[in-house]
């Protein structure tokens, strides 16, 4: 019985019993290589539930200030997002069945549309560590973790934190790789701003990366806020698509679970997961502490502890 049986499996069986009211999973989607959130209500219904290599989408965003039970399919960053929104008071674990699946990585569309130039794909078939593509006039097989999203390749929690039921074997924990923070701490300050005003002049400021983002949940955004305007509404200048980006990165401090979810969302490719990166280190350097890690733990800026790290006060 492969992955996606199993889940169904037990879908099924949770509804049958009437122990949730919905399961929210994802289902095939209308294009190869596209999978999309899906809401089962009834045992029949559950059939439509699929796991692959799309499954990117973070599913705590649709379990956040339900009231009903719920049941829901999580890798390793949706269980850490909702581990988070616990503990913020967003999500009541009495009314929350999680199914976890360990995840070795979901599959880069944009990467796979390099690699074949981007030609129209017609069918998609499964190998395990390859994906085998097939258009109208070419056929390519692909390994998996060549066109992986890059939260995904630096992803150390490949199995969920806390689950009630786990589908399939766990995976092991990885140890934390910042090669890439490193390179961009290694720049000048000025070749920093540089990559960052360079980066910020593709922002369109549609706000799908605030969209996207499980721990974006605030009932008025700042950049919504008109008594006082902190901010200019639309992409008006490269100053205040950076101060915007900015500031999310410091509400996301402590915060953030990198589960890569805003970039994945920016239709301009911004390399935003590299400043909330840079922010999940700093914060774990300083203070010791990861996002939706741990239940217990409460948040990092929550709590002050005379051992903690001073090395960034004049």
């Amino acid at each position: 019985m492969n992955t996606t049986e199993k889940i169904r499996e037990v879908a099924k069986q949770l509804l049958a019993d009437q122990k949730v009211d919905l399961v929210v999973g994802f289902a095939q989607g209308t294009l190869p290589l596209r999978s999309t959130p899906y809401f089962a209500r009834t045992p029949e219904q559950a059939e439509n539930l699929i796991w692959s290599a799309t499954c990117e989408n973070n599913l705590a965003n649709f379990v956040r200030k339900r009231t009903d039970k719920v049941a829901v399919i999580a890798k390793g960053c949706d269980v850490r997002a909702i581990v988070a929104l616990i503990k913020e008071g967003q999500i009541n674990r009495e009314n929350l069945t999680i199914i976890g699946v360990p995840c070795e990585g979901m599959v880069d569309r944009k990467q796979i549309c390099q690699a074949i130039g981007c030609q129209d794909i017609l069918e998609v078939t499964d190998q395990g560590a390859e994906l085998s593509l097939k258009g109208k006039n070419f056929e390519k097989t692909l390994a998996k973790a060549d066109v992986m999203f890059g939260s995904c390749k630096t992803c150390q929690y490949n199995t969920p934190v806390i689950f009630d039921e786990l589908i399939g074997e766990a995976l092991p924990a990885k140890e934390a790789n910042y090669d890439d923070i490193a390179a961009f701490e290694a720049l000048s300050a000025a070749e920093r701003n540089a990559f960052i005003a360079k980066e910020m002049e593709k922002c369109i400021r549609c706000y799908a990366c605030r969209q996207a983002c499980p721990m974006c949940y605030c009932s008025e955004c700042f950049v919504d806020c008109g008594a006082p305007a902190w901010i200019g509404k639309g992409a008006q200048s490269v100053d205040d698509n950076a101060l915007f980006q900015t500031v999310r990165v410091l509400h996301l401090a402590g915060r953030c679970v990198d589960c890569g979810a805003c970039e994945r969302a920016c239709p301009m490719g911004i390399k935003l997961s590299l400043l909330n990166r840079k922010m999940v280190k700093d914060v774990k350097g300083l203070f010791g502490a990861e996002a939706g890690v741990n239940l217990n733990d409460p948040p990092a800026l929550n709590v002050h502890q005379f051992e903690d790290k001073e090395d960034f006060m004049l």
